[in-house]
């Protein structure tokens, strides 16, 4: 059995692009009668990107001043 390498290397391009493929195949999954009419199968995968899609989500750094306090809005 392979083992997975710790030290990941992917880019900015290369997580947008993983993003758009699951945005892709959670919409084909979320069709009605689609190619995967199993409906059991197809939420639990729909599921599994919505989490994998949070966790890229988090691992975004996004824009905080860092001179000023920051305020939320």
């Amino acid at each position: 059995m392979p083992q997975y390498n710790p030290n990941i290397e992917l880019g900015i391009h290369d997580m947008e692009l993983i993003e758009v493929a699951l945005r892709d195949a959670k919409q084909r999954l979320s069709m009605p009668g689609g190619p995967d009419a199993d409906a059991a199968i197809a939420g639990r995968s729909v599921r599994e990107i919505d989490e994998l899609l949070g966790r890229l989500h988090n691992q975004k750094v996004f824009f905080r001043p860092s001179n000023t306090p920051y305020v939320g809005g």
